[in-house]
């Protein structure tokens, strides 16, 4: 049957809990993206941090993904402060600035892409396996 034992529910649909697993990654991604292209680095951040939380609990410590998603984490580390873009206001934005604003951003999708890809790869994405319909079992 579709249903799992556990200690707070004598049943729990599996597929109930994957439709609430994906709507949750759907809102992440939603906040991610609006979080990005508004230049809130941290807020954006953050979400992906929501969001590998989600997709990291089916990834074992020191697999391929999770040196993978380490490695990306360290370069953002290595970039300065994460924080709102200040260039719509009167200073003009220093070279420097510019540069650090441009690196970060492009950490950042990259670490998008990432977890966009694991996302796909673990099954809960919108790529899938041609032929392979295990998932209606």
């Amino acid at each position: 049957m579709d249903y799992e034992e556990t200690e707070l529910s004598p049943k729990i649909s599996k597929i109930n809990a994957a439709g609430l697993i994906n709507l949750t990654l759907n809102n992440l991604w939603n906040d991610f993206y609006r979080h990005l292209s508004s230049a809130t680095f941290s807020k954006a951040n953050a979400d992906l941090n929501c969001i590998w939380i989600e997709l990291g609990g089916d990834v074992k410590d020191g697999d391929e993904d999770d040196v993978l998603y380490n490695g990306i984490e360290l370069d953002l580390g290595n970039s300065t402060q994460l924080k709102k873009s200040n260039f719509g206001g009167f200073s003009t934005p220093t070279k420097e600035d510019l540069e650090n604003f441009s690196k970060q951003y492009r950490i950042l999708v990259r670490k998008g892409l990432f977890l966009k890809r694991l996302q796909n790869k673990q099954g809960k994405g919108t790529a899938y396996l041609e032929g392979d319909e295990d998932y209606m079992d």
